[in-house]
């Protein structure tokens, strides 16, 4: 059986070359761009011959994701979105509003081997990469289906970014492609728990996107702990790639830091990540941001949120460094809007064979 063609994984200038492969104008390379950008199926594709939508239909996958399950919070209108694929895995998304605009958490894999012990999107580890027709589609099925533009994206949701390189470098072309989506990189966020050689390939990128660093430990030992990745790249190691990072781009990077309860909230942990900031980015003239996470509480993990007066202490005392310190809002608490956990509970439910 010939495998069939991802179309929406191209760019125009692979369309261009597909059509002419089989002998159609070149043209049909913009239609088809800006169809997939709407999530039009080859049978709306209505300024084709339908004998053109016909071969399409026949020979290329139909990658756009579909709701499989669709949570919607009272509490602040937050979209929370289990998406089967076109082989029947899974994977989560997640539409919010702010005033600036709306914003879509995507996943970058099916699953994650990364193992952070306090992320229910690893449980279970990887089962593959998202193609990048699979990394946009979430966007297009998400607009589709709310009716609403979407005007800024986060890389935050199921899986490592970076351990899905090429698919990922290739999906942030197509998404900022005119006559598609056209979202600004400025308005993309790309979170990493710290894989140093794909922090360095992107700086060569120079994509102006704001890159966003799992940290969640000040020293090794405790990182180690609760990250495996940490006993690969240190942390040490991690932020030099982090200095070269800024040093390349020009760009703020952004420390992402979950507060576990006696694990790493206390003035004393907020002591050590202010000064090991301080120090490696002492002379680069970067403007050092903290964002600080209530850790999701999975039955798996055992590990519980802090009180409100431990995190507002821990801020405090990053304050005394000069690091500005912002607690993430808790949008779609009513809906369990944190990755993993939908995904999660419908593997657990689904029948066994």
């Amino acid at each position: 059986m010939t495998e069939k063609i991802d179309l929406a994984s191209m760019t125009k200038s692979e369309l261009c070359d597909y059509f002419g492969s089989i002998g159609e104008p070149k043209f049909r390379a913009e239609q088809v761009f800006n169809w997939i950008s709407r999530g039009a199926s080859f049978d709306e594709m209505t300024n084709l011959s339908k004998a053109l939508r016909g071969k399409l239909s026949e020979n290329c996958i139909d990658t756009l994701p579909k709701v499989e399950q669709k949570l919607v919070s009272k509490l602040d209108g937050t979209i929370k979105y289990l998406f089967k694929l076109y082989d029947g895995a899974c994977i989560e998304s997640v539409f919010m509003k702010y005033n600036h605009g709306n914003t879509l958490c995507i996943s970058s894999q099916v699953g994650c081997r990364m193992g952070c012990k306090f992320c229910a999107s690893t449980i279970g580890g990887r089962v593959r990469d998202l193609l990048p027709s699979e990394l946009l589609g979430q966007v297009i099925a998400a607009e589709k289906d709310s009716g609403e533009r979407i005007s800024n994206i986060v890389m935050m949701g199921i899986g490592e970014p970076l351990d899905n390189y090429d698919n990922v470098i290739k999906f942030l072309k197509l998404v900022n492609a005119e006559g598609g989506l056209n979202i600004g990189y400025r308005h993309i966020s790309l979170s990493t728990c710290g894989v140093v050689p794909g922090i360095l390939k992107l700086a060569e990128e120079e994509f102006p996107l704001t890159l966003s660093i799992s940290l969640h430990a000040a020293n090794d030992e405790k990182r180690s702990e609760i990250m495996p990745v940490n006993n690969k790249w240190k942390i040490a190691e991690l932020l030099s790639a982090c200095v070269a990072y800024y040093k390349k781009t020009g760009r703020r990077i952004s420390f992402e830091y979950t507060l576990i309860s006696g694990k790493n909230d206390s003035e004393a942990d907020a002591a050590e990540l202010g000064k090991l900031l301080k120090a490696a980015f002492r002379g680069t003239g970067a403007p050092i941001h903290v964002n600080l996470i209530r850790v999701n509480e999975v039955a798996e993990t055992g590990f519980k949120k802090g009180s409100e007066a431990s995190i507002k202490l821990f801020a405090e005392k990053l304050s005394e460094f000069g690091i500005v310190a912002t607690l993430r809002r808790r949008l779609g608490s009513d809906v369990n809007a944190a990755c993993g956990q939908l995904r999660r509970s419908s593997l657990q439910n689904k029948p066994s064979n």
